[in-house]
């Protein structure tokens, strides 16, 4: 038999009892627990049924793009600016500047205005967001203009979760059509892509204050020019005129477009610029803010070298499902050394790990020969996974005396293998009376 050691992670949490509680208490948490989790459980599917809307979304028009103008001609900007901020933020003002900084010469591709249609008008009027698969259809053929080949800023995008998805893929998209082309004729058309997230931000009192200050020059202005017939009528929003909407239009931005764009901090160039101040102030911070950024950018040739290399995000996205295909292999192909790690680890680490219930992490040794097997060692990592630990293996050699020559008196050595098994899991949390 195997010989099993436990090197256990003790700690004073491990002996301690827990209080007993009223039943009324313990009742109480556990409504309290539940109702926890099945909200977290519901906000979980509805992200899910989000991302799954971004890819159908995003698939259809691309497949759209693809059938009609062929792979090789889906040229978009070296580099996107991502421009975004609350109502009154500043984004129309600074838009120029920011294009000036960066040597952009196309025009902004402003995404309210790509959307004239009477419905999405009326759905602006009210403070509330165009339809997604409009919203990108029409910004991605706009996008292939070639008079936005070396740059764009996009105003107003993305604003929902879908909307931030599609951008995910987007630039997932670049980077495949770059890897392919890169040794091609085509390979100067599609360079490595650079998407900038700029956020000007400024609180619910500012914004609204300056909404309605907009609103009260617009109507002034647009009365002059009537009255005097020089000039030019300025755009004047409903939401400008009005305190609660003008209210609603930025609690919009806050709840729907604020917490989407928080999400793509981990994977692009993420500016946050606060917009309090005069507009000097707000320009040197952007200025600031870009100089920064644009400092940590890869060289073109460092990022082909590395870029064939999956992000972790790409990794994790499928690994539950590679997991349960990974399990159904082992069963179907490799039956009975599948069993024998199944015994193993409820014969000898599932003991050792209750005992260490609370701590949630438990090291095992074992020189168990079944783990010999390469296979088995992987059939032990996925099986533990499945069931929601986190298992490390670690494996140790020892020259150990075997035998002794009878004639020359020599040892003879073997080497043993000793395999250090580290679980971790969610441990449990004793409630302590005061």
């Amino acid at each position: 038999m195997a010989r099993i050691t436990e090197w256990g992670l003790i700690s004073s949490r491990d002996f301690d009892t827990p209080k007993v509680f009223p039943l009324l208490l313990t009742n109480i948490h556990m409504a309290s627990d539940m109702a926890h989790a099945e909200s977290k459980s519901t906000e979980s599917k509805v992200q899910d049924l989000e991302v799954k809307d971004a890819q159908i979304i995003f698939n259809s028009v691309w497949a759209s793009l693809e059938d009609e103008l062929g792979e090789e001609n889906l040229c978009f900007p070296k580099e996107i600016f991502w421009l975004n901020g609350a109502p009154g933020a500043g984004k129309g003002t600074n838009t120029d500047f920011i294009m000036q900084y960066r040597d952009l010469t196309a025009p902004p591709l402003v995404v309210s205005s790509l959307l004239k249609s009477p419905e999405a008008q009326k759905m602006k009027d009210a403070g509330m967001l165009v339809g997604d698969r409009d919203v990108i259809e029409i910004m991605l053929r706009k996008l292939l203009d070639p008079v936005y080949k070396t740059g764009a800023v996009v105003d107003g995008f993305p604003r929902t979760k879908v909307q931030v998805e599609c951008v995910k893929l987007l630039y997932q998209k670049l980077i495949d059509l770059r890897n392919k082309f890169k040794e091609t004729l085509y390979s100067e058309q599609f360079k490595k892509p650079h998407f900038h997230i700029v956020v000007l931000f400024i609180d619910e009192k500012e914004s609204v204050k300056r909404q309605l200050n907009r609103g009260m020059e617009a109507q002034a202005h647009n009365e002059e020019v009537i009255e005097s017939g020089v000039g030019e009528l300025e755009e004047l929003r409903p939401t400008d005129l009005d305190p609660e909407a003008a209210l609603n239009r930025y609690r919009t931005f806050k709840e729907k477009t604020y917490g989407a764009l928080k999400d793509l901090r981990e994977i692009f160039f993420y500016h946050f610029i606060n917009a309090h101040g005069s507009l000097e102030v707000v320009r040197q911070r952007i200025d600031d803010e870009l100089r920064y950024q644009g400092s940590l950018e890869l060289d073109e040739a460092t990022y082909d070298r590395i870029s064939n290399i999956p992000v972790a995000m790409s990794i994790s996205k499928h690994a539950r499902q590679d997991l349960v295909d990974r399990l159904d292999a082992y069963v179907e192909r490799q039956e009975a050394l599948f069993n024998q790690v199944v015994e193993l680890i409820k014969r000898d680490f599932i003991p050792i790990i209750e005992r260490h219930a609370i701590s949630g992490t438990a090291v095992v040794n074992t020189e168990d020969q079944v783990l010999h097997d390469p296979d088995a060692l992987a059939m032990l990592i996925d099986i533990f996974s499945e069931r929601g630990y986190h298992a490390i293996v670690d494996v140790h050699r020892e020259e150990v005396p075997d035998s002794i020559d009878p004639k020359t008196f020599k040892i003879k050595t073997r080497i043993k293998l000793i395999y250090r098994v580290r679980v971790q899991f969610k441990g449990s949390e004793i409630r302590r009376g005061r």
